[in-house]
């Protein structure tokens, strides 16, 4: 029995451990998993089925209790962000660029590549046709750093 109740222990503290210390699925988490497996064995081997079914469906419903509480308490909304990303990975070219520019394929554009516009080097999309390099092409729409571009017959 105290066997039974260590690796119950041990169990419930890998799996914190694995929650608040060291988040992701390593060592404390298969360690604790290992545990509560081990658990079950001897329950089986020392009481019998019934325990050890017993012992799964109340371990199963202290788990639900215990991500019940945790998830609706403030302890994961403290160690999450909150701060919404507001800003672009565009560059001041990509963000100078407008709708009805032209310019030149510097790449093949298979849907996206880079092309000059303005005498800019920008990152661009092709509206959906593949463009070889050198092709002359005319921005259709500006979404912040996404850059629309078609094949034009100038």
């Amino acid at each position: 029995m105290t066997v039974i109740i260590i690796l119950a222990a041990f169990t419930l503290i890998l799996g914190l451990i694995e929650i608040f210390i060291t988040p992701g699925f390593g060592l404390a988490g298969i360690g604790s998993i290992i545990c509560a497996l081990a658990d079950v064995v001897l329950i089986y081997t020392d009481y019998g089925f019934g325990w050890a079914c017993g012992a799964v469906v109340i371990g199963l419903a202290v788990l639900g209790i215990m991500l019940y509480i945790v998830a609706h308490s403030r302890t994961f909304d403290r160690m999450s962000l909150h701060t919404a990303i507001t800003s672009t990975n565009a560059t001041t070219d990509q963000l100078s660029v407008k709708p009805g520019d032209s310019g030149k394929a510097l790449t093949r554009l298979a849907l996206v590549g880079n092309a000059t516009i303005g005498g800019k080097q920008v990152e661009v999309k092709s509206s959906g046709e593949f463009i070889n390099p050198g092709t002359p092409v005319r921005v259709v729409s500006v979404s912040e750093a996404t850059i629309i571009v078609e094949k034009t017959n100038e």
